[in-house]
C-alpha cells in the first residue's frame, strides 16, 4: 500500500525546487526545472527503478510495464500540483509495485511547443526538428536542452502496455460539487487559428470615424461575430478563446491599421471541432467585408479529441467507486495532457483530483491534502488490478 506521509513529503520536496510563495516556478530547462529533474532521478534510483534522462529531457523511472506519469515543468506563474501531483504520485505506487514505471515528461507546458517531451517520445516530432523551437526569448529547445545531459536513451513505446496520468482537475466541476475524483472519458481535442485584419493606419486626431478603417474595431466586431456564430454550433462543454493579440502601431495618438489575434477552440468531438471551424471562418469572413478589411487566415494548427481507453477507465471507476463511493463522477477534460501524444502508442486513461476553487496555471493552485491521499489511492488501487 503506499504511504500518504511518504508522498506527501515528496510533494513538498518538489515544491520547493523554484518556490515562489505559494507556487511554483519550473520553466523547461531552467536551473530549477534541471535541479528538480536530476532530484526526481535520484528519488527513482532509490525506489529501486532504472532512473534515467533522454535527450529530450524526460525523466524515466523504468519498472514493469504499465506506465504512469505527467510533467514537473511549470508555467511562468505555476502552482504547486500541476503535473507534479501525477509524478510524484506515480513514484510512491512504484515504491510497492514492481509492475509500474514512471515518466515525468518535458515542456509539457510549452516554453518551446506544446507537449513537447511526449511529443518527442511518441515519434510525432522529431529531436532535430524540435531544436528549432524557440521560446519568446528566441532561446531554442536545441540550445536549452545542453544544460542537461542525458544520462540514458528513451525506452521504447513497446515495453509498456498502458498509461495512466493523474492531475488536478484544473477546473471547479469536482470542487464546486464537493467530489473526490473524475474519471476522464476523453481529452477534448483543439484547433486554433492565427487572424490578421488589416484596414488604414492613421492620425487619431483627424481622421473622421465615418472613414477609418480601424483593425481594432475589427477585432470588438469578430469577437461578437464568433460568439453569435457559435450559439447554435457549440455545446455547453465547448469553449473558443480570442486570446494573443499583436495591435499596430499600438500608439495612443494612431488609428490601428493591423490586429493580429489567435482564435482557438475546444470540443471533444471532431466533427463539431469542424462545424466550430466552419463558423468561425465565415464569421471572420462576413466581419472583414462588413468594415472593408483585408482578412488572412492562418491554416489550422491543433491536435485531435483522445477517447480514454475503456478498460484502463473502468479499472479506475471501480477503484472510484471502492474508495470513495459515490463521491466521483466521470468527466471529459477541458485541457490538453501528455496522454494526448503517449495515446499515439499506449492505451491511456486518467484521473481527476479537485482544485479548489477551479484555480491552476496561478500561484493559489491548491487540493486538500485528503482528496490528495484519496486519488493516490484510488491509483494503487486500478495499477494493482491492471498489473
Amino acid at each position: 500500500m503506499p504511504d500518504p506521509a511518504r508522498f506527501l513529503a515528496d510533494l513538498h520536496a518538489l515544491r520547493a525546487i523554484g518556490a515562489q510563495g505559494t507556487g511554483v516556478v519550473r520553466r523547461a530547462f531552467d536551473a530549477d526545472d534541471i535541479r528538480a529533474r536530476l532530484w526526481l532521478a535520484d528519488r527513482f534510483a532509490q525506489a529501486g527503478l532504472d532512473a534515467r534522462i533522454d535527450d529530450a529531457g524526460n525523466v524515466w523511472g523504468l519498472g514493469g510495464p504499465l506506465l504512469i506519469g505527467s510533467h514537473t515543468d511549470t508555467q511562468p506563474e505555476g502552482g504547486w500540483l500541476d503535473g507534479a501531483l501525477g509524478v510524484i504520485a506515480g513514484l510512491e505506487v512504484a515504491r510497492g509495485n514492481p509492475g509500474v514505471s514512471v515518466v515525468s515528461f518535458q515542456d509539457e507546458e510549452g516554453r518551446f511547443g506544446a507537449t513537447t517531451g511526449s511529443e518527442i517520445w511518441s515519434g510525432a516530432l522529431p529531436l532535430a526538428q524540435a531544436d528549432g523551437l524557440a521560446d519568446l526569448d528566441g532561446v531554442t529547445f536545441g540550445a536549452a536542452r545542453a544544460a542537461l545531459p542525458a544520462t540514458g536513451t528513451a525506452p521504447l513505446p513497446a515495453r509498456f502496455n498502458g498509461y495512466l496520468e493523474l492531475h488536478i482537475e484544473q477546473g471547479p466541476v469536482l470542487d464546486t460539487a464537493d467530489e473526490t475524483a473524475g474519471v476522464v472519458t476523453a481529452i477534448v481535442g483543439l484547433r486554433q487559428v492565427t487572424v490578421t485584419l488589416t484596414g488604414q493606419q492613421n492620425h487619431a486626431g483627424t481622421t473622421p470615424m465615418p472613414l477609418r478603417r480601424d483593425a481594432m474595431t475589427g477585432l470588438a466586431a469578430a469577437h461578437e461575430a464568433v460568439a453569435q456564430a457559435l450559439r447554435n454550433v457549440a455545446t455547453p462543454l465547448s469553449v473558443w478563446t480570442i486570446g494573443h493579440v499583436t495591435l499596430h502601431p499600438n500608439a495612443p495618438s494612431a488609428v490601428p491599421g493591423r490586429v493580429r489575434f489567435t482564435v482557438q477552440w475546444r470540443d471533444a468531438e471532431a466533427a463539431r471541432l469542424d462545424r466550430m471551424e466552419t463558423a468561425i471562418r465565415a464569421a471572420l469572413t462576413r466581419i472583414a467585408g462588413t468594415l472593408d478589411l483585408t482578412l488572412d487566415i492562418s491554416d489550422t494548427a491543433g491536435l485531435p479529441p483522445v477517447a480514454m481507453d475503456r478498460a484502463l477507465r473502468t479499472a479506475l471507476a471501480q477503484a472510484a467507486e471502492t474508495q470513495v463511493p459515490g463521491r466521483w463522477r466521470e468527466m471529459p477534460s477541458g485541457a490538453l495532457h501528455d496522454a494526448t501524444n503517449v495515446s499515439h502508442h499506449l492505451p491511456v486513461a486518467m484521473l481527476f483530483a479537485p482544485s479548489i476553487g477551479g484555480i491552476s496555471h496561478d500561484f493559489a493552485e491548491d487540493t486538500a491534502e485528503a482528496d490528495l491521499i484519496a486519488c493516490l489511492k484510488i491509483l494503487d488501487r486500478a495499477a494493482r488490478t491492471l498489473v
